[in-house]
């Protein structure tokens, strides 16, 4: 299992917007990721309803988690993605 520990970068959290970008960036990754509060039960990270119902707010800590071949490259993007509140999903890291 390869994980991620990550800071929500964007002001409002994974809402609305935000949680549009993760999602299509999941999805285009390829790659099956789960995403849960440090604390909590991970969820699939390229459901929209799932991540919304997060309700991750910005600063707080998430965990990204894959157990899927090439899983660190894309954990590392969605991470970049995810930290710096970024509006498109990084080619490289």
């Amino acid at each position: 299992m390869v994980e991620r520990r990550v800071n929500v970068g964007w002001a409002e959290g994974l809402h609305a917007r935000p949680a549009s970008i993760f999602v299509r960036a999941t999805t285009a990754s390829g790659v099956p990721v789960t995403i849960a509060k440090a604390d909590g039960s991970p969820v699939n990270a390229a459901s929209m309803l799932a991540v919304l119902g997060l309700g991750a707010e910005g600063g707080e800590e998430i965990v990204l988690a894959s157990e899927a071949e090439g899983a660190d490259a894309a954990l590392d993007r969605l991470a970049k993605l995810v930290s710096e509140g970024l509006d498109e999903l990084p080619e490289t890291v």
